[in-house]
């Protein structure tokens, strides 16, 4: 089977010695490709755009690489990049926007709620036969997108405070008047109509900002998944995106064989997001089939094994396998920098997120007051470059 594979990564951009956020995205981007690098709504945010894949080792090299990249136009600048649904000392607004119109409208408008956009998404395309078909698995996925934001939970921090939650950046992004769980539409023609309206209402501005959990992409023949935070370790991506790819060609086999599988009730879609982002992998997620809560293991493991023939079909069981067992026995992103956090303090999880961002890791005996990080890169089969305890397969 060969569906392809695209992912577009955001990151905060960071000043090293006091960790916070940085506006200097366009110096940054002036020393890479415009083709792979471009800017976001915030100045201190810079996005990167893969390759397509057809293989999760393709696409992991190719991620692997592109942070590399990144992180040397940054670091020669003195800058440091972080892949997290949040920065833990970020402020609450981050000043002007991005000078490009759309964004400066977009400011304009929202005020309050685009001036604390100050967070990082992990975001994936897979191919699509087409836009009725995209909109049709839109609405068959949408339960069990809340157990990929689970897995990729990196945001407990927010100006400094831990907030208690997994993904605050969830939170913080449900803000906008078009995010949130999708509705399921007959076809791509009443969804495009429904698109329309909000526009024509003055709600959004165009359909680009349509930020829903799962969108059809607006140019390309692709289903985007929106949900997840930035994930600071390439691995975590990597999972995502297998599951991901395997939910929409599974979503594509089964197509009109049964009734919409939120059976257009979508309160609950809403509140299965918000236990993702309170929980992250750490307590308990609504399981999709009973609707009831389970432990977060629980209904990740059953995820995992209700996709297994889609994943057996792209080459890609034993890699997910792996990494959904390594990914369940370190715990979230947010979960480890919180530890990071009680034993230590804020500025050493920035290292960390640095480190993992890199794909290194950092010695936690190294006091992050000393600002004197020790990295160690470790290193996978074939010489690839793994973050400490991930699985090898990956890196064939």
């Amino acid at each position: 089977m060969n569906v392809h594979m695209g992912v577009e990564e955001e990151f905060h951009l960071l000043e090293v010695e006091s960790g916070l956020l940085v506006p200097r995205a366009e110096h940054v981007l002036r020393r890479l490709p415009r083709r792979s690098f471009t800017a976001e709504l915030h100045r201190c945010t810079v996005e990167s755009n893969s390759g397509v894949h057809a293989s999760l080792e393709s696409l992991y090299t190719d991620l692997s690489h592109t942070r590399r990249r990144l992180d040397a136009a940054a670091s020669s600048l003195g800058l440091a990049v972080v892949a997290a649904g949040t920065a833990p000392l970020a402020p609450a607004a981050s000043g002007p926007p991005t000078a490009d119109a759309r964004y400066r409208r977009m400011a304009e408008e929202y005020r309050k709620v685009a001036d604390e956009q100050v967070i990082c998404s992990a975001q994936v395309h897979v191919d699509v036969p087409d836009r009725n078909t995209a909109v049709g698995v839109m609405c068959a996925i949408s339960p069990w997108l809340p157990v990929l934001l689970a897995l990729s939970a990196s945001s407990p921090f927010w100006q400094g405070v831990d907030t208690g939650y997994a993904s605050w950046r969830t939170l913080v992004w449900q803000r906008w008047p078009s995010a949130g769980p999708v509705g399921c539409y007959a076809d791509a023609a009443e969804y495009d109509a429904a698109v329309d309206e909000l526009v024509q209402a003055g709600i959004i501005s165009d359909p680009g900002m349509i930020y829903f959990d799962v969108r059809p992409s607006a140019h390309l023949p692709t289903l985007e998944l929106r949900i997840c935070d930035a994930c600071p370790r390439v691995e975590t991506v990597v999972l995502v995106a297998g599951l991901f790819r395997a939910l929409v060609t599974d979503a594509c086999d089964h197509l009109g064989a049964g009734p919409a599988a939120c059976n257009g009730h979508h309160e609950w879609l809403r509140g299965a997001s918000w236990r993702a982002a309170r929980s992250g992998l750490e307590g308990t997620l609504v399981d999709p089939e009973t609707r009831r809560e389970a432990s977060a293991a629980r209904v990740v493991r059953k995820l995992v094994t209700r996709l297994r023939p889609a994943l057996e079909a792209h080459g890609d069981w034993q890699t997910v396998d792996a990494l959904t067992r390594w990914a369940l026995a370190e715990g979230s992103a947010a979960r480890r920098i919180r530890h990071v956090a009680q034993e230590e303090d804020l500025l050493a999880c920035v290292d960390v997120l640095i480190a993992e961002t890199r794909g290194e890791r950092r010695d936690r005996r190294t006091s992050a007051h000393s600002r004197k990080k020790t990295m160690h890169p470790t290193t996978g089969p074939a010489g690839a470059s793994t973050t400490s305890g991930a699985p090898e397969s990956i890196a064939r």
